[in-house]
């Protein structure tokens, strides 16, 4: 059972005035994912970067943590991302 960590950025934007998710997209790194979340957020209505890791076989979660969030963000969106 081998893990992978996965970075992720999760963008939002704002459709018939309310935040909803927009593309995700792949990071190589931590700071990779900070960076690019950052800067995505300068042009949509927020982004947040996360960390995933993961079964690499089953696919199975092991543990999501959100590293930053940057510009608007839904308030529940770490009760989302943890399953709650």
């Amino acid at each position: 059972m081998a893990n992978r960590t996965t970075f992720l950025v999760q963008t939002f934007e704002i459709k018939r005035k309310r935040l909803v998710p927009g593309a995700r997209d792949t990071a190589p790194t931590e700071s990779g994912a900070l960076k690019r979340a950052e800067a995505v957020a300068r042009r949509m209505a927020g982004a947040a970067a996360l960390k995933i890791v993961a079964d690499d076989e089953t696919g199975e979660l092991d543990s999501v943590t959100i590293l930053g969030q940057f510009g608007e963000v839904p308030e529940d969106f770490a009760e989302q991302v943890r399953g709650g």
